[in-house]
């Protein structure tokens, strides 16, 4: 099993989420976060003066899927969220040792 971490832009939430249903992912958490990449965030001008936006909302989603829909869904996530400009985000992989599923003590890939 492998974990996936996705750090998106807000407003792909629904396109990223609708793209991982079409793959097959059966669940999926979010967070909403803030951050900055290699941009360092950005300046804006307010009433004459200018001020620095350090850190920009984001979106983080998390997803636990079997080994052979890890290529699948990662594909629908860089596809669903990709706009081609600075800040689409980044996908992280991990592996996970183990899931359990609480209500009914299924563990493994019948967890998920």
């Amino acid at each position: 099993m492998k974990k996936i971490e996705a750090i998106i832009k807000p407003f792909k939430l629904d396109e990223v989420k609708d793209a991982l249903q079409e793959a097959g992912v059966q669940g999926i958490t979010v967070v909403e976060a803030k951050g900055f990449g290699r941009q360092k965030g950005h300046t804006e001008l307010y009433r004459g003066a200018e001020y620095v936006v350090d850190f920009l909302p984001k979106v983080k989603l998390e997803v636990v899927v079997a080994d052979d829909q890890l290529e699948g869904a990662i594909g629908a996530i860089k596809a669903a969220a990709e706009t081609g400009r600075i800040g689409d985000g980044k996908i992280f992989v991990s592996e996970i040792s183990q899931a359990i599923r609480i209500r009914t003590g299924e563990i493994g890939d019948e967890a998920l």
